[in-house]
């Protein structure tokens, strides 16, 4: 089982009952901002699973929830680099902030949004394990300019590569322990030993995948992201024959490049339809995403 299967965490964390784990996760994360400890949260839980949806080369299975002060809270897992994280995470950001406002209401009454990505590649490249974000003056960063905007990326390449791994210590080591699926199990064991919402979790997934239909919409999306890696896998390849007059160096860099503009088409024509499900006017879905009206006429009318 890979905790890292975006279906598998929804299902471990993103649903009702899943309230004892997500507190501890979000705890674990959300301790070096400073905030209070989260003792009470709701899960705001999204429509039944469509296969074909599961299936599809882009879906976003993310994981939302509100605390008791009002503080809403996106939690994404995202596999592969599609070059356009940044911009994605303050999309879903800030669509999430918008959904709390109330219409006839000040906008002094805008509750503080915080978005938890989970990235199982080199995202950010500066920073650590974990880095977060808020908006800072630039030449004064002690200067900041609200507390309402949140952004925390936790990057896995380099928690892999980290040596110093202080379970004993810091809650979220045991979280990324637990969540790594390179992570030998004897320290999955010993993780899940030390903390009762990770051995939570764990009971969760275990029940998820004893499910047959579960386990089949597990492995649907298992096989997506296989398939997707075979594409760009063939699309470096396709580039480096083309490019073989010009060296293999280039040929390469030829592939990824065009791997790396497939998948984010994929990532915009899915922004492109949530935005959509959402109401968005269509000429703002053009101006966040960059794709044209007939493009986007036509994932209107699917």
């Amino acid at each position: 089982m890979r905790a890292l299967n975006d279906f598998l965490f929804y299902k471990t964390m993103g649903e009702e009952g899943d309230e004892p784990q997500l507190i501890g996760f979000l705890n674990a994360v959300l301790a070096p901002s400073g905030r209070k400890p989260i003792s009470t949260l709701k899960i705001i839980e999204k429509k039944p699973f469509v296969k074909e949806m599961l299936g599809g080369k882009s879906c976003t299975l993310d994981v939302r929830a509100v605390l008791s002060d009002g503080t809403r809270l996106n939690i994404e897992v995202q596999i592969r680099d599609k070059q356009n994280m940044d911009r994605r995470s303050l999309f879903y950001w800030s669509r999430l902030y918008a959904e709390g406002f109330k219409k006839g209401r000040d906008y002094g009454g805008l509750p503080d949004t915080i978005a938890v990505n989970i990235v199982n590649y080199n995202f950010p490249r500066e920073g650590g394990v974990h880095t977060r974000f808020r908006l800072r003056e630039v030449s004064d960063p002690s200067v900041e300019l609200t507390s309402a905007m949140e952004i925390h990326f936790i990057n896995m390449v380099k928690w892999r590569k980290q040596r110093d791994k202080d379970m004993a210590g810091d809650p979220l080591h045991r979280w990324l322990v637990w969540l790594d699926p390179q992570s030998p199990p004897g320290l999955v064991e010993e993780a899940k030993g030390m903390d009762s919402r990770i051995a939570a979790a764990g009971d969760k997934q275990a029940l998820v995948m004893s499910d047959d239909e579960a386990r089949e919409l597990y492995e649907m999306r298992e096989k997506a992201e296989r398939d997707r890696r075979s594409e760009i896998a063939f699309a470096v390849e396709k580039g480096e024959r083309r490019g073989k007059r010009k060296g293999r160096k280039a040929g390469r860099q030829e592939g990824r490049k065009e791997g790396r503009k497939e998948g984010k088409q994929e990532s915009m024509e899915q922004a492109a339809r949530n935005a959509l499900a959402e109401g968005v006017p269509i000429e703002l879905v053009q101006k966040i995403t960059g794709l044209g009206m007939e493009a986007i006429a036509g994932l209107k009318a699917v």
